[in-house]
């Protein structure tokens, strides 16, 4: 399948590009350059590849939930420009 001028100048306008020949031309050129690559590409027989999700084996990097100690609400509330019944008092958005 080949890209046309068509389709670039109706992608273009999608895109609400406006284009000059010249870029339309480089443009048309550059796209059927992709569609030439990929034609290679389905051409390559992967019947026996299995489909992933990544090349790579992914493990979970995060660290086991510990419990701990948290800070006491006094010093937590020390540095709070305003609080109120022991929580953070902020401006009333609606």
């Amino acid at each position: 399948m080949k890209i046309t001028m068509k389709d670039v100048e109706h992608v273009a306008l999608l895109a609400r590009l406006e284009l000059t020949d010249e870029e339309k031309q480089e443009q048309l050129e550059k796209l059927n350059q992709i569609l030439d690559a990929m034609e290679v590409l389905n051409q390559v027989d992967t019947s026996h590849v299995e489909p992933l999700a990544h090349v790579l084996p992914i493990n979970n990097v995060f660290r086991e939930d510990e419990l701990k100690e948290s800070l006491p609400r006094e010093k937590v509330l020390q540095n709070a420009p305003d609080h109120e019944e022991g929580m953070f008092k902020v401006p009333k958005i609606v």
